[in-house]
């Protein structure tokens, strides 16, 4: 526990602990600082995907295919499991991403009424400078701490993240 407040969290949980010292509030420590770490997060990958034209969904997408290495194609289910989308709004994503000339539809070589997704030479390099800059903007982020205890705090949320990613 902090001995003083260094922070909003800190003074939340100080006027929670003085207000109902009756209840444990200590996951407020943890989990109140993740919430205000993901929307700060999540400002600083809006801002950096509008640097390159993108919007967020976009770059889950292009993202997702450029990491399957060549020749960079998904079925739209596969992308599915890697966006966590429904398959209508997959269908729309991809049909946007088409018109931008990022994505291009091709039949699928195993299934006749099957297609794949398959990145552009446009959409590699809009999601690679993408990549390039928000990892700048997150190692920012991370400023204040160092590699080793970047390493632990990663380690400490892979333990709370993996029960939820187990499948």
């Amino acid at each position: 526990m902090l001995d003083a407040p260094r922070d909003e969290v800190g003074r939340i949980v100080a006027a929670w602990r003085r207000e109902r010292p009756d209840l444990d509030v200590s996951p407020l420590e943890v989990l109140s600082r993740i919430s205000r770490l993901a929307r700060h997060l999540d400002l600083a990958r809006r801002a950096t995907f509008a640097s390159h034209d993108l919007e967020t969904w976009e770059f889950d997408v292009l993202a997702a295919l450029r990491r399957q290495g060549m020749p960079y194609r998904l079925s739209p289910s596969a992308l599915l499991n890697e966006t966590l989308v429904t398959s209508g709004t997959m269908t729309n994503r991809i049909d946007r991403l088409e018109d931008r000339g990022m994505v291009r539809r091709l039949p699928s070589p195993n299934d006749r009424r099957g297609i794949l997704v398959e990145l552009t030479l446009e959409g590699r390099t809009r999601v690679d400078a993408a990549l390039a800059t928000l990892l700048t903007a997150e190692h920012s982020l991370l400023i204040g701490l160092g590699d080793d205890d970047t390493r632990t705090l990663a380690s400490l949320l892979h333990d709370v993240l993996a029960p939820f990613d187990a499948p």
